[in-house]
């Protein structure tokens, strides 16, 4: 299981990103680590309810993270 975290940028967008040592603050999901497991996710939004970010989460990171 991989831990998923919500985080700012510099610019102000709220990102999800892989916590590989499990020490980020902030409020945590747990996601296989499997493409189609985190697709799953986004087709739910189970992302923004999670990690309770209100408005667009970019999930770019996690795609690239989980890339075959």
């Amino acid at each position: 299981m991989v831990r998923i975290v919500a985080g700012v940028s510099d610019t102000g967008t709220v990102s999800a990103v892989v916590d590989h040592r499990r020490r980020l603050p902030g409020r945590g999901a747990w996601l296989h680590p499997d493409a189609t497991c985190l697709q799953q996710a986004e087709r739910r939004r189970a992302f923004g309810r999670a990690l309770r970010v209100t408005g667009p989460l970019d999930l770019s990171a996690l795609a690239r993270e989980f890339a075959p």
